[in-house]
């Protein structure tokens, strides 16, 4: 396992459509000490943390300002309607309300416990690093 798979990884993403086209874009990435003060910033900030190992590894490695790629927006849109509250069933039907005994976030990925309602926000996180020179220290906003 190599020194990078080691370290906590973590990402804020903020989406604010302008167009339908629009995108959810990176505003802070990193790995190590520098994911630690993205979980930091958004915990204290009242940001939901949502902890998704793979996610967080692609995520980590993208720069501040990048819109996430159409791959990803199947795994970001799972975790909107996980903290808005929102459930799909096996048919595709879309419910606000999560079905009974429902505890489980998407895909192997989990919310913290006791995490606050999101209006819109949301970091994503994973595991350690000093954080990138001239990356500016944004508070997480939406994704």
């Amino acid at each position: 396992m190599s020194p990078f798979e080691k370290l906590q990884k973590a990402a804020a993403l903020k989406y604010s459509p302008s167009s339908p086209d629009d995108a959810p874009v990176v505003v802070a990435s990193g790995a190590g000490e520098a994911a630690q003060r993205i979980i930091g910033i958004a915990e204290r900030s009242g940001v939901p943390v949502f902890r998704d190992d793979s996610l967080a590894t692609l995520l980590s490695q993208m720069r501040a300002g990048t819109e996430i790629p159409p791959e990803l927006y199947q795994a970001v849109v799972d975790i909107y309607l996980y903290f808005l509250g929102f459930s799909v069933d096996a048919q595709g039907k879309v419910t606000r309300e999560p079905p009974a005994g429902k505890e489980e976030a998407p895909a192997g990925a989990q919310a913290e416990p006791g995490a606050p309602q999101p209006d819109d926000s949301a970091a994503v996180p994973q595991e350690d690093e000093k954080p990138p020179a001239g990356r500016p220290e944004e508070t997480p906003q939406s994704f």
